[in-house]
């Protein structure tokens, strides 16, 4: 396992890292027992980070892993996310009773007395500049509830505004080969402030591991299925915000990333640790087999510069014009 520095924080984390998004619901059918397992294999790997939020099964997420870090406590990092158990648009979401309240929830479900990074759960853009939500995060700080936060973020946008407020440490973002535009626009900044840059659905919902074929049918229960047109939250959430279909003649086209490695997932997955910014990966997880594909990234072929040229034509001139929402 390689680590890398979290931004300009004191925390070396592993460079490939999980979520637990898919372990908590939403995602189809979710089985505890492999949940644990595959969190328990993670971090026999080397894996050291783990980022969860407190809507993730309305909590279990982070109950699973309070179960399986136990006694593991000042070696394995968490980062939990907050708002969205609330109405993201009411200022009172982001009080400090509110914001006291969600984390206090969030350590009694971890069995943690403090947390290693906290980050308000996509909020609109209007709660951002408003700021007041980070003079909260800065006291609970000072008080040693947290040891560092930041942002997660629907668009570059709301990324260079949160690098305004000197002590956002870290953000987290949508990025994939299907969303390269942080790229150019956010990466330099967040270099140059010393920012972490967590990626986020780094397999654009499991497009990009070539699994799906056009006509697959999704769960009731699946954000994919019932997301798909971002009915229920942002559509880059689903797909990187491509439609289904489009998402799925894509990744066929780009397929050619997995010769000599491994498999499109491990491909996808090298082609983001190769961005310099990028401080962790974190796809999800269900079971031990995904968690052990998953981390064979970190040993196949890095991608040549030719290739990285190649990759980013296919994003400006096939990809770019279909993806949905403001990114």
């Amino acid at each position: 396992m390689n680590y890398r520095r979290l931004g300009n924080t004191n925390l070396k984390i592993s460079e490939l890292s999980f979520g637990t998004w898919a372990i908590g619901g939403s995602w189809g059918d979710v089985n505890d027992q492999d949940a644990i397992a595959g969190l328990k294999k993670a971090m026999d790997l080397g894996v050291n980070f783990f980022d969860t939020a407190d809507v993730y099964g309305a909590g279990h997420s982070e109950e699973l892993l309070a179960e399986a870090t136990k006694g593991k406590e000042d070696k394995i990092y968490i980062a939990s996310k907050f708002c969205r158990a609330g109405d993201i648009h009411d200022p009172a979401t982001y009080s400090e009773e509110s914001v006291r309240n969600y984390l206090e929830n969030t350590l009694r479900r971890l069995n943690r007395d403090r947390l290693d990074l906290y980050q308000i759960h996509c909020p609109p853009l209007e709660i951002l500049k408003d700021g007041k939500v980070f003079e909260v995060l800065d006291k609970l700080q000072a008080e040693g509830k947290i040891r560092y936060y930041g942002v997660s973020v629907e668009t570059v946008e709301e990324a260079l505004l949160c690098m305004e407020y000197k002590n956002v440490r870290v953000l987290q973002i949508i990025f994939n080969l299907f969303r390269q535009k942080p790229v150019s626009e956010l990466f330099p900044v967040a270099i140059d402030k010393g920012v972490g840059i967590l990626a986020r659905v780094p397999l654009a919902s499991g497009l990009l591991t070539g699994k799906f074929t056009s006509d697959h049918a999704f769960a009731e229960d699946d954000h994919r299925k019932f997301n798909s047109d971002g009915q229920q939250f942002n559509v880059g959430e689903t797909f990187a915000g491509l439609p289904f279909e489009k998402g799925v003649e894509l990744s066929s086209e780009v397929s050619w990333i997995a010769d000599g490695r491994g498999n499109m997932t491990q491909a996808a997955l090298k082609w983001i640790l190769q961005h310099h910014a990028i401080s962790a990966v974190i796809p999800g997880f269900r079971n031990v087999n995904q968690v052990e594909d998953n981390l064979k990234a970190l040993e196949t072929s890095k991608f040549t510069p030719k290739e990285m040229n190649r990759i980013q034509e296919f994003y400006n001139n096939k990809v770019h014009d279909h993806i949905r929402g403001a990114y």
